[in-house]
Order: structure tokens, then sequence, then C-alpha cells
């Protein structure tokens, strides 16, 4: 068995892209492709088609307080899990777009902190850069874990101007833990910073308490 490469043996290089429609501008951006690339046994692809969503780019952050070993989550609306979910009320992690080009993504992260969980965030480490759904959509998420103090956190945020209607949860960890086996929690982000967080509890715990580097 081969080691895996670190890079693909393809790049961008290896795609062409006939054309590039509008389809619709709204909330979101849709557009149509007219694509091919490269393929592994050799030669091109035929040229088909794909719609691609671009929602821009967001930042999420799970809030830890290794004191208390206990995380900070949200709870709101989500339309796309209206049609499937038995309640399209989410639990997730504090998060938000990143609002333009080349902005940073932790203070988006912490921006949003203080808009939807009205808290300040300490320490802050970069977990994963990632795509939710690359077979259709652009967006990446950059996501994060950052110290808080859990016993200051609570209540109903949000903006009026943006519809959003947030209520913060202070969960003990194992319990954040047990609503992912139940289900509670299955938003993709949430799922794999707690999963993170499960696996460097320890050392994570040991560098904030002692604030190491």
């Amino acid at each position: 068995m081969s080691k895996m490469s670190e890079k693909s043996e393809f790049d961008r290089n290896d795609v062409e892209v006939r054309q590039i429609d509008n389809l619709y501008q709204g909330f979101f951006t849709l557009h149509g492709y007219q694509i091919r690339h490269k393929l592994f046994a050799g030669g091109w692809s035929d040229w088909f088609s794909r719609e691609v969503l671009e929602r821009g780019h967001a930042a999420a952050v799970l809030l830890y307080d290794p004191k208390l070993d206990q995380v900070v989550m949200v709870e709101q609306f989500r339309v796309g899990a209206y049609p499937t979910a038995s309640s399209p009320w989410q639990l997730e992690l504090v998060a938000g777009m990143l609002d333009k080009e080349g902005e940073d993504p932790e203070a988006v992260a912490r921006r949003e902190a203080g808009e939807e969980a009205g808290i300040r965030l300490g320490r802050v480490e970069k977990l994963y850069s990632y795509y939710p759904s690359a077979g259709g959509m652009t967006e990446r998420i950059h996501l994060y874990i950052a110290q808080v103090d859990a016993s200051q956190a609570g209540g109903i945020h949000g903006l009026a101007s943006e519809n959003e209607d947030i209520l913060v949860h202070v969960l003990d960890r194992c319990d954040a833990m047990s609503l992912i086996e139940s289900g509670r929690i299955d938003n993709a982000a949430a799922l794999i910073a707690l999963q993170w967080l499960a696996l460097h509890i320890e050392p994570l715990r040991q560098r904030w308490l002692n604030g190491d580097q």
C-alpha cells in the first residue's frame, strides 16, 4: 500500500471551464458551469453541467470553559432543516459569514460570539478549515475553539435586522457528547468540533489552565 500524498495529483490546471452562467441572484447566488476535467485513467471527461451555490465563507467557534468543563452553544431556527427534521431548531456553534473578501475568520468568530451569545472570547485556537459540501457549494468553514467564562453566558441574542432569534445554552461537556449520540446535535461544525474536543480534552485543559502557549 502506497503512502497517501498530501496533495492530489491534479490541480486547478487540470480543469477546463467553457462557460459560467448566473442562474439566480438572491440571498445566495447560483451559477451554472459547463466544465470538464482530467481523468485518473488518462484523458479528459466529457463536457458536463453543474450548478454551484455561492454562499460565501464562514467562521464557526466552539466556546469552551476549561475550569467548569462546559461548552456554550446556541439554538436557532434553520430553514434548511425544515423539510426533513422533526424540529428545524438546531443546536449549533456560534458562527457567522465572512462579510468581505480577505476578512479575518478569527475576527468574525470573535464578533459573532458577542452578537449571538453575548460573550467575549479569550484564547482562540484554529482547528480546521473544510468544505461542508464541495459537490455543490463553494463555502469553506474556518473552525475554531475558544476559551470563555461559561458562567457569564445565557439569554436570548441575535440581530433583529437579520431575523435572528438565538437562545444560548450552557452544557456540561459530557452532556454535549451525549446529545451527539442521541442525534440532538446533528450539524457538521458542532460534530467536528465536539469530537475534536473529546480527542484533545486533557492536553487542551492543561494548556489553557496553565496558560501555556
